[in-house]
């Protein structure tokens, strides 16, 4: 399959968009939940996640531990700081960790975040076969339908998307739209197999990977990217409306002193009029019914 490069996107002709009630900024929290899903060598893999520490085939124990705790306690205290500032988010999933933390499934519906799946398990699809992403990709969906009771209809994959994945989406049925997209700020569509695809793009730059990668060290980093970036978003929104999207961690942001970056910037956000806090879901569904394909 090629999948065919597009340089141009709405370029100078960026729609008016029209979010609910007129508002200005679209803001897409997600929380990415993955602990117990990674790369593990009680799970069969030759080396745990992460660059390698111990010997190929030995466990990291510190690593290991540090995904636990995203799921023990940095978890918790996300759900707490959204419900604080009343913030529905979208969760991008990992079905097999869920699976590990049942509690953790029934309170992301719970509390009126929406799902998104984000493969069975933490690992790159980029690499696998067209057989085993599509079978991978149908038991993630059986997975997460049992743990929430409800039917992923986004999709995200992990480092880089394959050629194939959006098409296998199609097959799929039942899925709306992918977010395997940092090309744009607002929604687009994209063509697969002669059809319209929507596309609900993410980010890597309002992204707390940015300290597991090195890029950033401080909380106040982190919160002076949020805030910049929505102050950017926001002066275009009253003009252009956009869309605005944060990538959360629960084994990094879920720490203590970057927990306080995030609580920080939604008291920020909320003292702004216009502002849409939405899951993807929410997005999605309004722009496919607002802004159809045709």
């Amino acid at each position: 399959m090629v999948m065919e490069r597009d340089f141009i996107g709405y370029g100078q002709n960026v729609p008016r968009v029209e979010w609910p009630n007129g508002e200005r900024l679209a803001v897409s929290v997600v929380v990415n939940y993955e602990e117990g899903s990674e790369y593990s060598v009680l799970d069969g893999d030759s080396q745990g996640e992460g660059p390698p520490v111990v010997k190929a085939g030995d466990r990291d124990l510190y690593m290991e531990s540090n995904f636990e705790y995203g799921s023990r306690a940095g978890v918790w205290r996300i759900f707490k700081i959204l419900d604080d500032y009343d913030v529905k988010s979208t969760f991008f999933v990992c079905a097999l960790a869920l699976e590990r933390n049942p509690d953790v499934a029934k309170e992301i519906v719970n509390r009126g975040h929406d799902i998104v799946g984000h493969g069975y398990r933490w690992e790159e699809y980029h690499s696998m076969d067209r057989e085993t992403e599509k079978n991978t990709i149908s038991k993630a969906v059986e997975s997460i339908k049992r743990t929430t009771g409800q039917r992923p209809i986004g999709w995200y994959t992990r480092s880089s998307p394959s050629v194939n994945t959006r098409e296998l989406l199609v097959e799929e049925g039942g899925f709306a739209y992918d977010c395997n997209s940092y090309a744009d700020d607002i929604p687009f569509y994209a063509t697969v197999k002669d059809r319209k695809w929507l596309v609900v793009p993410y980010t890597q730059e309002v992204n707390d990977y940015q300290f597991h990668q090195g890029l950033i060290v401080r909380p106040s980093d982190f919160y002076e990217i949020m805030r910049s970036a929505f102050d950017r978003l926001y002066e275009e929104g009253a003009t252009h409306p956009k869309m605005m999207s944060i990538g959360l961690h629960c084994r990094m942001v879920g720490r203590p002193a970057r927990a306080l970056a995030l609580a920080q910037f939604l008291e920020y956000a909320k003292t702004k009029s216009g502002v849409w806090f939405a899951g993807r879901n929410e997005i999605a569904n309004w722009w496919l019914n607002r802004y159809p394909s045709t």
